[in-house]
């Protein structure tokens, strides 16, 4: 009999109040805000870095393909650190192929109609890039990605604009946004108003997994963490395409 026990609940709490009083402290303390926005991101960017596996890098992005087409810029995107190599990191701007994504993220403030809408907008401008495929090696031979998975998107904050912060309002703008070219929205989570998690079939509506706030982080985080499992290795970029956009591209001055 093991007589050591841990307090998984109670850790898991934990982790949620310490996010908690960060991202309250942000709101509360800093007036600028575009520079609230900021440190905000990073919170998140912080704990994903923390508690996802290293295969999984994690950083604020804009997404590009081989056809030289450019996402918006994204503020959490989860990428692959083996196969699909940064393209350009410019003073922190960084750049990530296609490929390399498993996930993207927004983070703001408050989930609301308008920032939904805004997120789901910036996952089709991801959603709606070129991917290729190349073959890679590894210790059981040479191997390839046999199929290519959805890239899911997010959304994440502190609080909700709603009252009750995920009722009729909530589902009916995670519906209509559904319905719109690439622009569905995944998963997320309001720390005070609770963690989400949307399943898709093709003939009917979105079903939509609902938390309590008590235990939102934890279940966005498990969440998350269950679609990167089912999701396996991304896929390898085939070099060569991108060696096309090089000569096709004129030198700079």
């Amino acid at each position: 009999m093991v007589e050591n026990k841990v307090p998984l609940r109670e850790l898991f709490l934990h982790l949620q109040e310490q996010m908690k009083t960060k991202l309250t402290t942000n709101r509360k303390c800093i007036p600028h805000q575009g520079v609230k926005g900021d440190t905000s991101e990073e919170c998140w960017r912080q704990m994903l870095r923390e508690y996802l596996p290293k295969r999984y890098r994690i950083e604020k992005a804009f997404v590009v393909d081989s056809l030289d087409q450019c996402s918006e810029q994204i503020d959490i995107v989860i990428f692959d650190q083996q196969y699909s190599p940064f393209l350009f990191n410019q003073d922190g701007a960084f750049f990530v192929p296609a490929e390399s994504v498993y996930a993207v993220i927004e983070a703001k403030q408050d989930i609301s109609k308008g920032m939904i809408e805004y997120a789901a907008k910036k996952a089709a401008s991801v959603r709606k890039l070129k991917r290729t495929n190349a073959t890679f090696s590894t210790a059981s031979g040479p191997m390839k990605k046999h199929w290519m998975f959805d890239i899911p998107a997010g959304i994440v904050s502190l609080g909700s604009e709603w009252n009750p912060p995920m009722g009729e309002a909530f589902t009916n703008v995670i519906n209509a946004v559904s319905d719109l070219d690439g622009q569905r929205i995944d998963f997320g989570c309001s720390i005070e108003g609770g963690a989400f998690n949307v399943m898709y079939d093709k003939d009917k509506k979105p079903s939509i997994e609902k938390c309590p706030s008590e235990i939102s982080l934890v279940t966005f985080f498990w969440n998350l963490v269950a679609r990167l499992q089912s999701q396996g290795t991304a896929p390898a970029i085939e070099v060569p395409e991108y060696f096309k956009a090089l000569e096709m591209a004129p030198a700079p001055e």
